[in-house]
């Protein structure tokens, strides 16, 4: 099967159920539980050394016996263990799924792009997708085992990302008030 590839665009283009979708450039909330969730992951890979983080980052995702497609997660991690580093600094576009993804859910996305998104990810290798829902405030976990949510009281966190813990509350909080 060929792979699908997708011209560069701003914002970003991603195939998903079948037709490209492009994604739409976030607004507050959106852009805040995006930053937090980032800005904490980005600080964790740094003291572990073990992958990189990355915002709006292009990956080619295929699961087995499907074409290979272009998805844009809003978040993701990639361990240096299943890309190694040499890898890393010359392949801009990686031809594997992300360990961990980070969706942020827009008031114009479907819940059945949405699904797919998530189901293709964990096909193609994914360990773990955390939908963050900012105008319910819940964050949904998804893994191979199956998905459960939390909220504003609870601590995320996930096997995949060994030691990484992020309050839900932080999502969702302006900075300085609450």
């Amino acid at each position: 099967m060929r792979p699908i590839y997708l011209p560069e665009a701003k914002p970003a283009l991603e195939w998903v159920n079948g037709r490209v979708l492009q994604k739409v450039s976030p607004r507050q909330k959106h852009s805040l539980a995006q930053s937090v969730f980032l800005v904490a992951l980005v600080e964790w890979t740094r003291k572990r050394g073990n992958g990189m983080a990355g915002a709006e980052w292009h990956f080619q995702v295929q699961p087995p016996g499907e074409i290979s497609r272009t998805l844009v997660p809003d978040v993701a991690f990639l361990s240096y263990k299943r890309m190694p580093r040499q890898r890393m600094e010359t392949n801009q576009v990686p031809w594997i799924a992300p360990d961990a993804v980070v969706e942020v859910r827009s008031p114009g996305d479907l819940a059945r792009d949405i699904r797919e998104k998530i189901r293709v990810y964990l096909a193609a290798g994914t360990r773990v997708v955390f939908l963050i829902d900012p105008k319910r405030r819940i964050v949904t976990i998804h893994d191979r085992i199956g998905s459960y949510e939390l909220h504003d009281t609870d601590t995320l966190g996930h096997e995949a990302l060994p030691g990484f813990s992020l309050k839900v509350k932080s999502l969702f909080e302006l900075p300085g008030r609450n």
